[in-house]
């Protein structure tokens, strides 16, 4: 059987801005400003849609394949 794989957000979050344009685009709030200074992904909710990724001004977001 083949393994199962998932798209997910990535944030480099050395790069971040914190900008909150990704917080606000993604539909499903996976994705959150954490103290004001970096994006953070929530794994569980993430469904690796693209949408932070485009909207982000720093380039900072890309989408992945992970294990499911």
């Amino acid at each position: 059987m083949g393994t199962r794989k998932k798209r997910r957000a990535v944030v480099d979050e050395n790069a971040c801005v914190a900008c909150g344009c990704c917080e606000k685009i993604c539909p499903l709030s996976a994705i959150r400003i954490w103290h004001g200074i970096r994006a953070r992904v929530d794994a569980e909710r993430c469904v690796g849609c693209g949408k932070c990724a485009r909207e982000c001004p720093a380039s900072v977001i890309a989408i992945q394949e992970v294990q499911a």
